[in-house]
């Protein structure tokens, strides 16, 4: 791990995350939305954000969550999300500071939509914050299985057994 990484790990007071990579909470609204069927049974709070470090070597695991989660990179390496929409697109999402090199500063990914990540730069590290609207609950998180993601997608097998 580089020394920048530790120092913001320390900085920030982040903790590891049980899908990998280390956060911290940030942020939650205290409005409350009301529940909305399946999605979101109970109620919500408007919005949540963290701040998230994952490091080269580590991997954020697949998982899906019941919101819609916006990424913003804040420092080092580039992040590469790695989306499996419902329908079994592969979408590939680069938050980065070059915009030449196809980089964003923000992505979302749509509720419902596995995703995990990577840092592919070695001997680094990406920041980068999430916002999550209707807030984050970890009741809304779901990890991967990965004979049942492989049984569903199987022209995604290797990203599958990279994330999972």
């Amino acid at each position: 791990m580089t020394r920048e990484a530790t120092w913001w790990i320390e900085r920030l007071g982040l903790e590891e995350h049980p899908e990998g990579g280390c956060y911290r909470e940030t942020y939650r609204a205290p409005g409350l939305l009301p529940g909305s069927g399946d999605r979101h049974p109970t109620g919500r709070c408007f919005s949540t954000a963290i701040y998230y470090l994952l490091r080269s070597g580590e991997v954020s695991r697949l998982h899906r969550l019941r919101s819609d989660e916006l990424f913003h990179f804040y420092r080092g390496s580039p992040l590469a999300v790695h989306v499996i929409h419902e329908d079994g697109r592969y979408e590939p999402r680069i938050l980065g500071a070059d915009p030449d090199r196809g980089q964003t500063l923000q992505a979302v990914v749509r509720a419902g939509c596995w995703f995990g990540a990577t840092v592919d730069e070695a001997d680094s590290f990406a920041l980068v914050g999430c916002t999550v609207a209707p807030g984050f609950e970890f009741a809304d998180f779901e990890t991967a299985d990965r004979a049942g993601l492989v049984e569903l997608y199987p022209q995604h097998r290797a990203l599958i057994e990279r994330l999972t």
